[in-house]
């Protein structure tokens, strides 16, 4: 462990010093973000209301909308002269969320980023290989920090440039790769049909996040690369990676508790639900000063764990991401997460890790459609053999979801590769004026 002080504190001290953190953050909001003091007074609520924890689900959320429309520097509670470093969000349609870092935060998220890279026992004897993006995105700084701080050798590529990818992974003998499980695979793809033998890799590790992604998934890019790979968690509203992660248990990402307060909620009604109820992850931050967050809803659904892990951490933890609840397609009025499907065909043999949802109505119905890749092997066999498994594959899609739906085999490389985060999904309704 990289703190085990800290990571390893019983749940009273913890809980005491999340109550002291939680009421120097929410006084510090309410004195220096008019944003906050105006929620705070249509509540009927004043700073030192909160004496408990049982306190923070009486304050009122933040939301993405919130963060928008105080574009750019609004939420800010530290002065522009405080603020070293400013990350935004990617992805999103318009001006992009920004946050703000004050050299304090930088330095948490340093603590927390060196946690994360520790859940697989990296220390100073390691070069950790950072194939997330740098810029504005908080993936590759974040994941930079930390190995840093560990005092790992970095080798800050960014992503992309797969083939150079892996030519510096032998040549530098990486030991930790960081990047998204979608470019995961697609390094992984590359490697195999590079005929690189895996010997010539000292890769042990892989630290991936920034997207959903399956157990199944998971042992795909562990069997082929011969490796252990752990999910990640953060968004750049809480502080970017370091949130959560999982460590080499892989039953649960630990959440620094000492930094950022979880609750899961009911994602129709706000109401708090239980450890063990999967329902939307909302976080508030308490230790940072530059840009802290009430009560903000992530819009991921998972669930908390309350159950004691065997690597000895103390920390709650998160399942593994399901889905979010503002990408969750509604298909002829069924919840439908694309994460369903992509444990459904990593599942079933001869399929690639590739696919896309095609989502579209006709003649006002909803259709959905499922382009997967199949395997050159099966690709270049007779037509019966692809009308198998097309079959086999729309009976256990339908099965899961409860819903008619189309399946399209395609070849090999058919369906767009990413360096980042992989598009699974196409929204043709999007584009029909109802």
């Amino acid at each position: 462990m990289w703190n085990p002080a800290i990571e390893t504190m019983s749940r009273e001290n913890l809980r005491e010093l999340q109550l002291k953190r939680l009421q120097e953050t929410v006084a510090l909001a309410y004195d220096k973000v008019p944003h906050y003091r105006e929620k705070f007074d249509q509540a009927g609520l004043k700073p030192q209301d909160v004496k408990s924890l049982d306190d923070l689900a009486r304050l009122p959320f933040t939301v993405k909308t919130d963060l928008r429309d105080h574009y750019p520097f609004g939420l800010f509670a530290a002065p522009l002269k405080d603020i070293v470093r400013v990350h935004a969000s990617s992805g999103t349609t318009g001006k992009p969320i920004v946050v703000g870092y004050t050299r304090g935060d930088i330095a948490t998220w340093a603590e927390v980023m060196a946690r994360t890279i520790g859940m697989v026992n990296t220390t100073s004897e390691d070069v950790v290989q950072v194939a997330y993006g740098y810029g504005l995105f908080t993936g590759g700084l974040g994941l930079h920090y930390g190995a840093e701080n560990i005092g790992a050798t970095v080798v800050p590529i960014s992503g992309g440039n797969t083939k150079r990818q892996i030519m510096l992974m032998q040549d530098f003998g990486s030991t930790v790769l960081c990047c998204t499980p979608s470019y995961a695979l697609f390094i992984t793809e590359v490697f195999l049909e590079s005929g690189i033998p895996r010997e010539s890799l000292k890769l042990r590790a892989g630290l991936f996040g920034a997207e959903p992604w399956s157990d199944a998934m998971r042992r795909d890019i562990e069997e082929k690369l011969k490796i252990d790979a752990v999910d990640i968690y953060g968004l750049t509203e809480v502080i970017g990676p370091g949130v959560a992660s999982e460590c080499l248990c892989k039953e649960g990402l630990h959440i620094c508790e000492d930094h950022f307060i979880p609750e899961i909620i009911d994602p129709e009604t706000g109401a708090v639900l239980p450890p063990g109820k999967p329902g939307e992850l909302v976080f508030t931050t308490i230790t940072k000063k530059g840009f802290p967050v009430l009560r903000y809803r992530t819009r991921d659904i998972t669930l908390l764990m309350d159950e004691p892990c065997a690597c000895g951490r103390t920390h709650i933890r998160m399942a593994r991401v399901m889905g979010r609840s503002d990408d969750m397609l509604i298909i002829r009025g069924v919840n439908v997460f694309p994460s369903q499907i992509e444990s459904v065909l990593l599942s079933i043999s001869h399929t690639e890790p590739h696919y896309l949802i095609v989502v579209d109505r006709e003649k006002a119905l909803d259709t959905l459609e499922v382009w997967i890749e199949v395997s050159e092997e099966l690709f270049r066999d007779e037509v019966r053999g692809l009308e198998q498994l097309e079959r086999r594959i729309h009976d256990e899609i339908e099965s899961v979801l409860g819903i008619s739906v189309k399946v399209k085999l395609v070849e090999p490389k058919t369906i767009q590769r990413s360096e980042g985060k992989a598009k699974r999904v196409i929204d043709k309704r999007d584009l029909v004026k109802q």
